[in-house]
């Protein structure tokens, strides 16, 4: 995108300072802001926008990039060449809605144009805006100008201003000049339920002064969390300076429409926004408690699990019977699968499980367990991450357990060496799991339905009513089982 602006590379590094600014600008003049540059003749292009927190948007995200040519935004092509003049409100139209338009210069290092931020705001918040303490209007100017010459700091950190927050400004004598009906209900919680505008800021019990008085001398913006009188507050103090300009450079720059500001910067006074996080952080406390407790419960099932587990695999060393010996085998690594899954949900209890995470831990057991050490049998899991809710990926580690499982005892049980794959396919909608062994393949006249094992009839049901998919075993130089079932279900999973 900036290889298409003939500008220097610090005019171009300036231009990125001002983008990670525009969002506090937005939220605070409550309007979208669009930054054009010259593109050419008659010809401009978009290279940052930001959208209101405050109000509702005008546009969409995702414009950066686009063309202005000869015909379409005109306010902007003039202003791009020179005539352009911030007073003059334009009435453009946006998606059947009025809206009002101010166009600002920026100016480069040399003091040449280099673009123009167009300000749109629906009319209609441009009317209130107009209706507001002249001291509010005259100090958004003066930010808007701080902004757009590179003087504010600390702003990208910045959590927005949001539409139920509310806003102060004092002077730099730190006298309270504007306050919104949404900050005036706030403090009123604070126990303030007169009005405070007039007022000095040094004469509330709370840290406005000690902010302000730090954002004021630093001349960068603050945010800061504090608890009072049982509320949480989530505070940003934002300066607002003004460039020192001597009168008959004044006059000088309203004659020629010249708004370079060059001179030095004073403190003019702050913004403070104001926003009351009680409620929101009471329930995220609430809702880390719970998760909390649902780790925990998963934690102690997955360890019920194991030591159930322990217990079979403890019987199974006992029992004489080679066939009630493979029976507990099989059995204990049904319990561990299920077991990895918990172990999963003990770390995120929010329900999402990484399939791909859940065949590694199932393989690995595998290796261990089931796998002769004296054999070069290979255990792998290939294929890309797929996330699934966690009853969902109980099944998957239930039938990737089953076929590997089978894969193992009858696919490769004869041989000293031997492959067995699971591979994930991630299809969007749907998701196949494939198992795959290199050894004899099916037996001749094989069929699923009549001549499966235990193991098999397992993997089946699951599929089929659970998951609601589809199952297949073929032979291909080795047998290849695949599992396709879709993510989502109307009515279950």
């Amino acid at each position: 995108m900036w290889s298409h602006v003939a500008l220097r590379a610090d005019d171009v590094a300036f231009l990125k300072k001002l983008t990670a600014d525009l969002p506090i600008l937005a939220d605070v003049s409550r309007a979208d802001l669009l930054l054009y540059c010259s593109a050419g003749p008659e010809s401009a292009i978009l290279v940052a926008q930001a959208l209101p927190h405050s109000v509702s948007p005008l546009y969409d995200e995702g414009r950066v990039g686009q063309r202005v040519r000869a015909g379409d935004q005109a306010e902007v092509l003039r202003a791009l060449n020179g005539a352009v003049d911030p007073s003059v409100v334009h009435t453009v139209e946006v998606r059947g809605a009025t809206v009002a338009r101010q166009v600002y210069p920026v100016y480069g290092q040399e003091g040449e144009l280099i673009a123009v931020l167009a300000m749109d705001s629906y009319w209609l918040a441009h009317e209130r805006h107009r209706r507001r303490a002249r001291s509010f209007q005259k100090a958004l100017s003066a930010f808007t100008w701080m902004v757009l010459q590179g003087d504010l700091r600390g702003a990208e950190g910045l959590t927005p201003f949001g539409e139920h927050d509310g806003i102060v400004y004092v002077s730099a004598d730190r006298r309270v000049q504007y306050m919104s009906g949404i900050a005036a209900g706030l403090y009123r919680h604070l126990g303030y339920r007169d009005s405070l505008v007039g007022r000095r800021i040094t004469e509330l019990e709370t840290v406005d002064a000690e902010m302000v008085s730090v954002a004021l001398t630093e001349l960068r913006c603050l945010e800061r969390q504090e608890e009072q009188f049982g509320l949480t507050w989530i505070r940003r103090v934002l300066p607002v300076t003004e460039r020192v300009v001597p009168a008959e450079r004044r006059a000088l720059q309203w004659l020629r429409h010249d708004y370079r500001r060059d001179g030095p910067q004073r403190p003019r006074g702050a913004f403070i926004l104001v926003h009351d996080a009680t409620e929101a952080l009471q329930t995220q406390r609430e809702l880390e408690s719970k998760m909390a407790m649902l780790r925990e419960v998963h934690h102690r099932v997955k360890n019920n699990l194991q030591v159930i587990a322990s217990l079979m695999r403890m019987q199974s060393r006992r029992v004489e019977s080679a066939e009630a010996r493979t029976v507990l085998e099989e059995s204990v690594n049904r319990v561990l699968s299920v077991a990895v899954v918990h172990e999963f949900l003990s770390q995120n209890a929010q329900g999402a499980i990484n399939l791909q995470d859940v065949a590694h831990r199932i393989v690995s057991q595998m290796q261990q367990g089931l796998v002769d050490p004296d054999k070069r049998i290979t255990l792998t899991v290939t294929g890309p991450a797929i996330w699934l809710p966690a009853e969902r990926a109980t099944q998957c580690a239930l039938v990737i357990n089953e076929l590997v499982q089978n894969a193992i005892e009858h696919g490769i049980a004869d041989r000293d060496e031997g492959l067995v794959d699971v591979e994930f396919v991630d299809h969007g909608d749907t998701v196949e799991i494939h198992v795959v062994d290199d050894g004899e393949g099916l037996p001749e006249g094989f069929d699923l339905g009549i001549n499966a094992n235990l193991g098999l009839r397992i993997v089946r049901s699951m599929v089929e009513r659970d998951l609601r998919g589809r199952f297949d075993l073929v032979s291909t130089g080795g047998t290849r089982a695949t599992v396709r079932f879709d993510k989502s279900m109307v009515g279950g999973g």
